[in-house]
């Protein structure tokens, strides 16, 4: 990609967010627009990230054998009703209502509703059980208080998927299954989660996990058991059974032996049992010619939660410990290298865009900065801000032959001949398998 294309110019930034910086620095040098509280577009980079989160839960779901669909997210009043959520949605003011000449309509905050009617006089026989489908699409909540940027928005891209089985026995293996793809998903982003035992709240059903990263700029708390080191989410003390609820399905056997942290909520896993299939009729018809309510599990990772925690976890200090800027990791960075030539200098101007063509013929995405306008140090911060995890300077003090490529996260750096350049690169894109 060449920077000239996108219409960026030296980047300054100001008094950034103490709290969430890294998102500060993507709404102050335009890689986030901001159309409403909770409501944001996404520029190249931050959109590109976006898409590699998606692809890499698309390729492992697809791997632990879940199938892709997509469902409206437009959706008549009458689903909702069958469920009987519509009413409490409308009382908390979580719904965002469209009316037309047809009746009423939502624009979708869950598609519990939606799967249900999807699969529902589709599935016949219960040979064609189990099976798991997800989607990853636009969800749409009328959050009172929204928070973090893209951390809790209005609006929102999430991947929910859902299974489907004959009984409760294959409903609790279609859970671990996709509990292991997430806990793959999370490894693969370099993000350290941990499965949380966790209230069912307004989605229902018997058995949930909330998958948590501790970070201090968390607004969920989670409690750790000492002993076992298995963790929940303060909502279970707030249940009735809260203790035997514990040590049933988790083996903790002293609620008060814990140590509270904070933490960010990135995916959330729900055994939701016959909430659903039942009031909506959504059955199969077994072995023995009868006909049974389908069991359904309930599976939802935050896209734009995940890509927010990934850009605040990759957050640039200073000697003071102040936010100077963003190094993406390797596994996510839609660019792994960007080249700054000294753009009056000709010769080495020649030099970089050579690089840069090698390195494309060789699908290795890579950042040209071939703008005519700013200082070569300048250039050097832009790269900093726009989280680009290597840089590459050619300037006057470049020797021939000897490209010295600087890791931007460690300031460590590197001297390479033209094809040990490549060949570096070449190696970390092939690192990532599932981009």
């Amino acid at each position: 990609m060449k920077l000239s294309n996108t219409n960026l110019g030296t980047i300054r930034v100001n008094n950034l967010d103490k709290t969430y910086p890294a998102q500060d620095i993507l709404l102050q040098t335009g890689q986030l627009v901001q159309y409403g509280t909770g409501i944001y577009a996404y520029n190249n980079i931050p959109l590109l990230v976006r898409q590699n989160v998606e692809n890499i839960i698309r390729k492992i779901l697809n791997k632990y054998g879940c199938v892709e669909i997509l469902l409206p997210t437009l959706q008549p009043e009458n689903l909702w009703k069958e469920s009987g959520r519509w009413d409490k949605y409308i009382e908390d003011g979580t719904m965002l209502v469209v009316k037309s000449d047809k009746g009423n309509m939502c624009m979708a905050p869950t598609a519990e509703e939606a799967v249900t009617d999807f699969v529902r006089g589709r599935v016949g026989s219960y040979k064609n059980l189990p099976f798991t489908i997800y989607q990853i699409g636009e969800k749409y909540r009328n959050e009172i208080r929204t928070r973090g940027y893209l951390l809790r928005g209005k609006s929102f891209p999430m991947m929910d998927a859902y299974s489907f089985d004959k009984d409760i026995e294959g409903l609790q293996k279609s859970y671990e299954n996709v509990k292991q793809a997430y806990l793959e998903i999370f490894r693969e982003m370099n993000l350290d989660v941990i499965p949380v035992a966790a209230d069912s709240g307004a989605i229902g059903g018997h058995k949930s996990e909330e998958f948590m990263m501790i970070s201090p700029i968390g607004e969920d708390t989670i409690l750790v058991d000492k002993e076992t080191g298995i963790a929940f989410n303060t909502e279970i003390l707030e249940r009735e059974d809260a203790d035997e609820y514990l040590k049933k399905e988790y083996g903790i056997q002293n609620k008060n032996n814990v140590e509270a942290r904070k933490t960010i909520e990135l995916g959330h896993i729900f055994q939701l049992g016959t909430k659903y299939s039942e009031s909506m009729k959504a059955t199969y018809i077994t072995k023995e010619g009868k006909e049974e309510v389908l069991q359904m599990g309930c599976y939802g990772i935050g896209i734009s939660r995940t890509v927010a925690t990934i850009y605040e976890n990759s957050v640039l200090k200073d000697n003071e410990g102040n936010p100077c800027g963003i190094s993406l990791p390797t596994c996510i960075a839609p660019y792994l290298l960007q080249i700054i030539p000294k753009i009056e200098n000709e010769e080495k101007f020649n030099l970089a865009k050579e690089i840069y063509n090698k390195l494309e013929e060789k699908g290795i995405d890579v950042i040209l900065d071939n703008r005519e306008q700013g200082m070569l140090g300048a250039k050097i911060k832009d790269c900093k801000m726009l989280g680009t995890p290597y840089m590459l300077v050619i300037g006057d003090k470049t020797e021939p032959g000897k490209f010295e490529v600087e890791n931007v996260k460690t300031g460590e750096k590197e001297i390479l001949s033209k094809e040990e350049l490549i060949e570096k690169f070449l190696k970390i894109k092939n690192e990532r398998k599932y981009i």
